[in-house]
């Protein structure tokens, strides 16, 4: 499968899609307490919010193209408008001088850069024979899952509950699956996959600091990429931090570097 722009906007639109789907969740809570809120500014241009939680992926604008600089003004105005902080995502391909220059203009300058990878193969290798990965089944499994997964996050105490209830409607939503590492019995990884128009997304992969460097983010990585085969997609897709051990881990298990988006923050 050679790189292709056709191939980075169906990645985005899963990547999309998933957040999408994470962020309503939340917004179903009563009242909007964290103060969900999106809009698109063109069928492809995407703006996400999140007024009381500081997540970079909740509070970015995906999808810009060349010859949409117009858009730049009104986005920068509507998350001044909502009390929202906002970064500006660009993707080699859909980058161009005009959209460049206007977020210049408007105080934003490139502040990072994010690996999205790519699986079109065999998942090679093996699960380690003290590692098992479950789909997440029933509620007596999603508590677990949910037990590893704040662990993983690193959500204190006194948060935990609460987290957990945010998190608990993730069983049922649509397109998901969810996974569930054990070591020698005892949970302690989780990860997400989603798929979206044939694109299978691997997201949120979480360990519990007590069983880290166990390769448990392999483990999930390798079932996740089974089950998304399995569910006959044309590709599935992932993102880490560039050079992370989660990408690191990723290209040992065969995926490749489909892009490298840039990220735009405010000046102030």
């Amino acid at each position: 499968m050679v790189p292709s722009l056709s191939l980075i906007h169906r990645a985005l639109e899963a990547d999309i899609a998933y957040t999408l789907s994470r962020m309503q969740v939340l917004e179903r809570i009563p009242e909007n307490p964290i103060g969900i809120a999106y809009q698109r500014f063109d069928d492809n241009v995407v703006a996400l919010a999140a007024r009381h939680l500081p997540s970079p992926s909740f509070n970015r604008v995906v999808g810009l193209r060349p010859g949409q600089e117009r858009h730049i003004a009104a986005i920068v105005d509507w998350y001044r408008k909502i009390g929202a902080p906002g970064h500006f995502e660009v993707v080699p391909g859909d980058y161009s001088v005009g959209l460049g220059r206007e977020l210049a203009l408007r105080g934003y300058f490139q502040s990072g850069f994010h690996a999205a990878l790519i699986s079109e193969a065999d998942v090679p290798g093996a699960i380690p024979s003290d590692i098992t990965v479950e789909r997440v089944s029933g509620e007596a499994v999603m508590e677990e899952y949910l037990d590893a997964y704040a662990a993983g996050w690193s959500i204190a105490e006194e948060h935990r509950d609460r987290f957990k209830e945010n998190v608990r409607p993730w069983l049922a939503q649509l397109g998901w699956s969810l996974f569930l590492a054990r070591v020698e019995g005892r949970p302690a990884a989780a990860a997400t996959l989603y798929i979206h128009s044939a694109v299978g997304y691997l997201a949120d992969a979480a360990t519990d600091p007590a069983f880290r460097r166990r390769g448990l983010h392999a483990a999930l990585l390798t079932r996740r990429l089974q089950e998304a085969k399995a569910a006959g997609v044309d590709f599935a897709i992932s993102g880490a931090e560039f050079l992370s051990a989660s990408h690191r881990n990723m290209e040992r298990l065969g995926m490749r570097l489909l892009f490298i988006r840039s990220i735009w923050s405010a000046l102030s």
